[in-house]
């Protein structure tokens, strides 16, 4: 149950009132940002809020019980403070976002209406629009194990137990020349092709540094990313990347030689071998079903 201070009642009771919305955005990285939809800065929670900055927010929709509640923050990249790379590059993933109704007349006289968690973003030229779930939206994530044939590890990681600087599977490059989505790129040629499709790519050097993106092609000399990078690639441009693992017990065993840390359960039988008609081809004796 919210309280409201008595001036706030008072002031939302009378014929006239001088209310506005205000965001804070408490993102991931501890920067903390403010704005409002009023014409003129305000002070709230001691964090200064910038005014008209674009962002105004959809109906929120509130639900008894486990159901998720959640609305929209749409704006514009007009504040300077918003960037389109820190959106690309996942600052504000999981950002917490107050939302307050303030009197902008006296800005002490506030009244706190929902805590938000951003969470899937949407761009297009300089317009953005984030999603902001409740807290109910935290029991829809998947916590602990997942029973998979896939491995539900990352490569390079504790529980995978590969080294992600060994050189045999991590590699640094720098672009060559760029045609359209492919780079040429030198620093791959003792490399295999599609050695690291799937891979894991971030750039260490240029305009677009430390964002990430995903291998979807690779020769000694070529290389084609899944995400378009937010500024254009020039030549010298650097990067880092880590060899593609699909996940599959076969791709762990022959690529890694890490059968023994695979985090899948190769042998389980899926449901096409379970609902699937008996013929003379199925031979369920207990042994193993990936070689």
């Amino acid at each position: 149950m919210r309280t409201i201070s008595p001036q706030l009642e008072s002031h939302l009771q009378g014929v006239v009132t001088n209310h506005c919305f205000v965001w804070i955005i408490r993102c991931s990285n501890q920067q903390i940002l403010g704005f409002t939809d009023h014409d003129l800065p305000l002070v709230v929670k001691s964090i200064k809020c910038e005014p008209q900055s674009g962002m105004n927010s959809s109906e929120a929709h509130s639900k008894l019980g486990l159901s998720i509640s959640g609305s929209e923050i749409e704006g514009a990249l007009v504040s300077d403070r918003i960037r389109e790379e820190d959106i690309e590059n996942g600052i504000y993933d999981d950002a917490v976002v107050e939302t307050y109704l303030v009197n902008w007349n006296e800005p002490a006289e506030q009244l706190f209406l929902q805590s938000w968690t951003i969470g899937k973003i949407t761009r297009s030229g300089v317009k953005f629009v984030a999603e902001i779930k409740g807290a109910a939206a935290a029991y829809d994530k998947i916590h602990g194990r997942r029973i998979l044939r896939q491995c539900d590890a990352e490569l390079g990681d504790q529980r995978c137990g590969i080294l992600s600087r060994d050189p045999r599977y991590h590699a640094h490059g720098v672009v060559v020349a760029v045609d359209g989505a492919d780079m040429e790129v030198s620093g791959l040629e003792n490399y295999a092709a599609d050695w690291f499709l799937h891979g894991s790519f971030t750039w260490t050097h240029g305009r677009n540094i430390n964002a990430k993106s995903k291998v979807t092609l690779q020769r000694s000399d070529l290389i084609r990313l899944r995400d378009e990078p937010v500024f254009a690639v020039e030549a010298g441009d650097e990067f880092e990347i880590l060899a593609g693992c699909d996940k599959s017990f076969s791709t762990c065993k022959a690529k890694f030689t890490n059968s023994v840390n695979f985090r899948g359960f190769p042998h389980l039988p899926g449901n096409d071998a379970a609902y699937s008609y008996i013929n003379k081809d199925m031979n369920f004796d207990g042994g193993a079903l990936v070689p």
